[in-house]
């Protein structure tokens, strides 16, 4: 093949950015030079008739060659390139939409149709990180109004794929998360399914948790189901649990959420539109949603929850949903495990009716069902518990839940670790408070949720009187070295739990 000598190929570097678009030329370059590129440029890559917006990095050592031009992997698969071919590459068009976003800055609200642009030049890849962290700034606290809410909801449900299921009541559940262990959707799903309403569930997997709900499943069976596959479920079983990055429901907020959640930064608006913009995509009609409200949880006081509640079901009405919302406990973790196979183990526990079953994720899972039967018209106001305690008491949902596990690939039993450590009290008295956010940073440095069985298994709740020496969780590893990096940390913290001494 005849070049050009300023003429650039591709390489695939195998660099894992996640989702960012990153593409990488040597500072030596003739086109690095001569088109002026620093690092942190934006340029648009074109290889044929595809292309794609990229952040640059200039690299000064011999990772690659002066005539190379290195992607990604998140860039490469966006892309579609092959080592080799040749690629042009010139500065990314003007970011026309980015211009409200710095009158949002300043005050000026969103219109619908700038709300629209902005939504879809981030599907499209055109913002960088640092855009989005600046739309991120301007929406946070209250600086979202419920029509700005709606537009962005609607915007973010027009840039994906959306579902169609030819029934008139699809139910769903979220929570907004914040609680390790809160796994109720391995529970609520099978229940309302036994009854007969639909219920396709795409769930998340971790970014900063221990375990999301796709990442418990999948200790279970797979969830890597494509679109056609997962149809084939729900028609088959009345409903799955699937992860929901197979079928590109709501690209932009995927996109949001990257950068969103480094930042820490809270916003009712852009939770609720990337919520109900997923349950609209998916296709539902009737939606619950819990909150857990807690010191340590994502919402932390009644007056918080009660305001994001009226926004969701607000926005909501406005786009068609149904949606019931439940305020629940989010003092201490759900459950005993907190890791994804930990907490498989626990879901095992209350849909096989086991003695010893964790009784406050039993009762979480059978109260949030029992309010989607109700919404979906299968039981009477008040009665929709009751009815859920029913079918799971009577096997009923466990016979669904290894139904679901066929029809998606087969069911196996969650992995148990290798090496595990007992932390103890060390001093005697009351269990006053847990912290949910440390507990859940110490089962991730214990590997989860990659290392499947990694975690902590939980021993004494809120309200448990100790003795010194008494168990009050156990690290789970599967190698001596996360083991121990996990243990460094725990020793370092003091009020993990809280023990209020006897006088």
């Amino acid at each position: 093949m005849n070049l050009n000598p300023d003429a650039l190929v591709l390489r695939r570097l195998g660099i894992d950015t996640y989702q960012e678009l990153v593409a990488y030329l040597r500072s030596d370059s003739p086109i690095c030079r001569s088109e002026g590129f620093e690092a942190q440029s934006r340029i648009q890559v074109c290889c044929g008739s595809r292309h794609i917006i990229a952040t640059l990095n200039v690299v000064h050592e011999s990772l690659i060659g002066r005539h190379q031009l290195g992607l990604s992997e998140a860039a490469w698969h966006a892309l579609g390139g092959e080592d080799g071919v040749p690629v042009k590459v010139k500065h990314a068009p003007p970011l026309q939409s980015f211009s409200a976003v710095r009158g949002k800055i300043y005050g000026r609200p969103f219109t619908s149709d700038a709300v629209e642009a902005i939504v879809h030049d981030i599907a499209g890849g055109h913002y960088s990180d640092i855009e989005m962290a600046a739309l991120i700034t301007a929406c946070s606290g209250n600086r979202m109004d419920v029509a700005e809410t709606i537009a962005l909801t609607r915007s973010m449900v027009g840039v994906g794929q959306r579902l169609y299921w030819e029934r008139d009541i699809v139910v769903d559940k979220h929570c907004v998360g914040g609680l390790p262990g809160n796994r109720t959707t391995l529970i609520v799903v099978p229940i309302v399914a036994a009854c007969g309403l639909t219920i396709p569930k795409t769930s998340s997997r971790a970014i900063t948790s221990p375990a999301g709900s796709a990442d418990t499943m999948e200790t279970l069976a797979p969830v890597g189901l494509d679109l056609p596959a997962m149809r084939r479920v729900v028609d088959q079983e009345g409903g799955c649990i699937v992860w929901g990055g197979a079928v590109s429901l709501s690209p932009a907020d995927d996109m949001l959420i990257r950068v969103e959640r480094p930042l820490g930064l809270d916003s009712d608006g852009l939770l609720v539109a990337s919520v109900l913009s997923k349950k609209i995509a998916a296709g539902s009609t009737h939606v619950v949603i819990d909150i857990p409200v807690g010191r340590t949880a994502k919402v932390r006081s009644p007056a918080a929850a009660a305001a994001l509640a009226g926004r969701l079901i607000e926005v909501g009405t406005a786009l068609g949903l149904a949606i019931d919302v439940v305020q629940s406990d989010g003092s201490q973790p759900v459950g005993r495990g907190i890791g994804p196979a930990l907490e498989a183990w626990d879901v095992l526990a209350v849909l096989r009716n086991e003695a010893g079953a964790p009784d406050d994720l039993r009762q979480r899972a059978v109260t949030l069902a029992g309010r989607l039967l109700e919404l979906g018209g299968k039981a009477l106001p008040g009665q929709g518990v009751a009815l859920a305690m029913e079918v799971l008491a009577s096997g009923a949902a466990w016979h669904k839940m290894q139904a679901l596990c066929a029809a998606q690939g087969g069911m196996r039993e969650p992995g148990r670790a290798a090496h595990t450590h007992v932390i103890t009290a060390q001093h005697a008295g009351k269990v006053v408070a847990v912290d949910n956010r440390r507990l859940a940073r110490l089962a991730k440095l214990a590997g989860a949720p990659k290392a499947s069985a990694a975690g902590l298994l939980l021993h004494v709740a809120l309200g448990t009187t100790v003795e010194v020496g008494q168990p009050l969780y156990t690290l789970h590893a599967e190698s001596p070295g996360e083991l121990a990096y996990a243990l460094s940390y725990a020793h370092a913290q003091e009020d993990l739990y809280t023990i209020e001494e006897h006088p």
